[in-house]
C-alpha cells in the first residue's frame, strides 16, 4: 500500500522511543503512537497515545476518523522492509 501523505518520525529518548505519524495534507494532524506489545510482531497498528489537530478543524471529527485508521496502517507498514535505493532516490527522499 502506498502512503504518500504520511510521514513517520521516531524520536529516541533514554530508555525508549516515541513515534509520531504526521498527515502532511489537509486536514493536517499528528498522532503519537506506541508499538503494541500484545501484537504478534510486537508493533501491530500501534496504540494511540495522543492526537493533535489544528483548532480550525476541531469540530470536523469525521474528516479525521477515516484518516486515523489509515495512519495506523501506515505506522504498521513503516516498520517493514526499506524501499529499494532506486525508488527513494527517484522520489528525492
Amino acid at each position: 500500500m502506498h502512503f504518500p501523505d504520511f510521514l513517520r518520525i521516531e524520536r529516541d529518548e533514554p530508555g525508549s522511543s516515541r513515534h509520531y505519524v504526521v498527515h502532511t495534507q489537509k486536514p493536517n494532524f499528528t498522532m503519537e503512537l506506541a508499538p503494541d506489545a500484545g501484537a504478534p510482531d510486537q508493533i501491530g497498528k500501534g496504540v494511540m497515545k495522543r492526537i493533535c489537530v489544528p483548532n480550525s478543524w476541531a469540530g470536523d471529527y469525521q474528516k479525521y476518523f477515516r484518516l486515523m485508521g489509515v495512519a495506523q496502517e501506515f505506522f504498521a507498514a513503516s516498520f517493514g522492509a526499506a524501499e529499494p535505493k532506486g525508488f527513494t532516490r527517484r522520489l528525492g527522499i
